[in-house]
C-alpha cells in the first residue's frame, strides 16, 4: 500500500475507534447486526429479481430484516459478555475451555435465535402465531443443521483470535453470507408454487 493510504487506513481507524468503546459499542453492534441483516435480505432480493421475471425489490421485506438484525444486537452483545465471564479464556492454551465456549454457544444462543427469528419476522410481517409456528416447526432444522456447520468454525476463529470488543463486529461480517442463507430460508417459494406460477 503506498504511504499515503497508511495514513489514510490510521486516520480511519483513529475515527472509528470510539465506536468500539464503552456505551457506543453496544449501538455499535446493534446497528451493525440490522444492517448486516438487511443486506444479506438486499443480497438475497437481488438475486431473486434476476431469476424471477416480475417480481420486484420489497424494501418492506429488507426493512423487518433490518429490525431483527437490531433486536439481536443487544442480546449478542450481551451474550458474549457473559460467555466471557463465565469462560475466561485466550490463546491456544486455552482450547479446551474455548471448546466449551463455543458448544455452550450453539447449544443455548443458536437455537434461541433461530427461534427469535423466524417468530419475530413473523410477528413484524403480520403472520399468526399459529403461522409462525409452524413455520418455526418445517424450517427450524433445516437452518440449525446449517448453523452447525457454519458457526462452530466461525466461533472457533472469534474466540482464539478476537478481541472481546470486537467480536460482535466479527461475527456481523461473517454474517453477511448467513443472513443471505437466512433470507432464502424464509422468503424461498415453494418448489410447487413455482410450478404453478
Amino acid at each position: 500500500m503506498a504511504p499515503g493510504g497508511w495514513r489514510w487506513m490510521r486516520g480511519l481507524l483513529a475515527v472509528g475507534k470510539p465506536l468500539f468503546q464503552g456505551r457506543a459499542l453496544l449501538l455499535t453492534n446493534t446497528l451493525g447486526c440490522g444492517a448486516l441483516m438487511a443486506a444479506g435480505d438486499g443480497a438475497r432480493q437481488s438475486w431473486e429479481v434476476r431469476a424471477r421475471p416480475g417480481q420486484r425489490f420489497d424494501p418492506r421485506r429488507s426493512a423487518s430484516m433490518f429490525a431483527m438484525g437490531c433486536s439481536m444486537g443487544p442480546f449478542l452483545h450481551y451474550w458474549y459478555l457473559w460467555l466471557d465471564h463465565l469462560l475466561p479464556a485466550s490463546g491456544l492454551r486455552s482450547l479446551p475451555t474455548i471448546l466449551r465456549k463455543v458448544l455452550v454457544d450453539q447449544l443455548v444462543a443458536s437455537p434461541m435465535l433461530g427461534v427469535w427469528y423466524f417468530l419475530g419476522l413473523g410477528w413484524l410481517e403480520g403472520q399468526t402465531l399459529d403461522e409462525s409456528c409452524q413455520e418455526l416447526r418445517d424450517k427450524f432444522w433445516e437452518f440449525y443443521k446449517a448453523d452447525w456447520c457454519v458457526w462452530p468454525p466461525a466461533q472457533l476463529v472469534n474466540f482464539l483470535f478476537v478481541p472481546s470488543h470486537f467480536r460482535v463486529t466479527y461475527i456481523n461480517g461473517v454474517t453477511l453470507g448467513w443472513d443471505t442463507y437466512l433470507s432464502y430460508l424464509k422468503y424461498r417459494v415453494p418448489v410447487a408454487a413455482v410450478e404453478q406460477g
